[in-house]
């Protein structure tokens, strides 16, 4: 009898997680509270990065992610994505600036990334401002359309014989041992399980403590602008140096950092801003403020451009920025797979084909998932006999 999956969550995340269990053969019931991708997926730009990674754990996924989604293209159909092979640009606005990107890059080179630094940037982005003294090409980097993606994915689940449920996971049941043996729902139902994915996103962090295993992960608010339908005037995404070190720092406080590009309807979207303010979703036009100078400083073309709106969403923020993906050993049964920042959406496959792999026991595209201990939810453990 295949192994019973509840995976709460359906972002791309819980998406991901869903379609490649379901692929390999396991009995799965994805739960949540609302639609597909209305949560965190909804408010981000469909970023597929790996310009913005500095090699380790979270680079790996993100390599990795990169062929999966080549191939849920090919799979689901690139169109059902909106998968856009477009390319990013990192740009540095002074000497000393394009130095030290200099150096990431040839840290990420040496990591596997494809890299191509570049004197000329106006050659790549001709509506640039001049006087940009350079950048790094990264022809890896790509973009979904997200709530499209997550609804693909989870279709592709469904297709595999996956099952949806709409209702609010309270808690979970165990056995005699401890063992995750199901959960409850607000209505009272009872969905039995052998295993529990916690892929509730920014909402992570509750869910595992309803499931008996409470991870820090914390809401970070950003603000992403939306222009008016143009012609193609952005060909890449292109933003600045600085959004590697903000995406990168644990400040509570605002941090801003220059991020455009186009998308496939014409419109531009315009990021990117953080800022540790719990569930606070206040609308703070300085905030905007702040994005749309720094775009048209940028690209000179903008102030002439109008926006037709903003929206704001929380990102699932853990203290040490890696996601939190692996099983608990509070809670038998159940497996993490939260607390990705902003880049949820770029490491959805890899974090469905890594818990999958936790789930059966087996290696994952050639690695063994323990391999991956930086991610499990141990490091948030206090060790026997330390302090508390």
């Amino acid at each position: 009898m295949a192994l019973k999956v509840v995976v709460v969550g359906g972002g791309v995340v819980g998406a991901a997680c869903a379609f490649h269990a379901a692929s390999a053969g396991l009995d799965v019931t994805v739960v949540d509270r609302g639609p597909v991708g209305a949560g965190t997926t909804s408010r981000g730009e469909g970023n597929v990065l790996l310009s913005d990674k500095e090699p380790g754990p979270e680079l790996d996924l993100a390599r990795l992610s990169r062929t999966l989604w080549d191939e849920a293209g090919d799979e689901l159909g690139a169109d059902s994505l909106e998968l856009e092979p477009k390319g990013g640009l990192v740009v540095a606005s002074t000497a000393e600036g394009l130095a030290a990107l200099g150096e990431f890059a040839a840290r990420q080179s040496a990591a596997g990334v494809r890299v191509e630094p570049v004197d000329r940037v106006r050659e790549l982005e001709p509506h640039l401002a001049p006087g940009i003294p350079g950048g790094v090409h990264y022809p890896q980097d790509a973009q979904v359309q997200p709530v499209l993606a997550a609804a693909a994915l989870l279709r592709g689940a469904v297709e595999r014989g996956a099952r949806t449920r709409t209702a609010e996971v309270t808690a979970a049941v165990t056995g005699p041992d401890g063992e995750v043996t199901g959960v409850r729902t607000a209505a009272g139902d009872l969905l039995p399980a052998d295993a529990v994915v916690n892929a509730a996103g920014t909402w992570g962090g509750e869910v595992g403590r309803r499931l008996g295993a409470p991870v820090e992960v914390l809401p970070r608010r950003g603000f992403v602008l939306v222009t008016e339908p143009l012609p193609p005037m952005v060909r890449h995404k292109v933003y600045s140096a600085d959004y590697v070190a903000n995406v990168a720092s644990s400040d509570a406080g605002l941090e801003t950092s220059c991020v455009v590009e186009g998308t496939r309807g014409g419109t531009i979207l315009i990021g990117a801003s953080r800022e540790r303010v719990g569930f606070d979703t206040t609308p703070n036009p300085a905030v905007v403020t702040r994005l749309a100078a720094q775009a048209c400083a940028l690209f000179p073309f903008l102030p002439g451009t109008h926006l037709i709106r903003t929206y704001r969403g929380f990102r699932p923020y853990c203290p040490d920025h890696l996601p939190v993906v692996g099983p608990d050993p509070r809670a038998p049964g159940v497996v993490h797979a939260c607390g990705h920042e902003g880049a949820g959406i770029g490491l959805a496959p890899a974090t469905g084909a890594l818990v999958t792999a936790h789930l059966l026991g087996r290696p994952w595209r050639g690695a063994d998932p323990a391999a991956h201990t930086a991610l499990l939810p141990d490091r948030f453990l206090t060790p026997k006999g330390a302090a508390q």
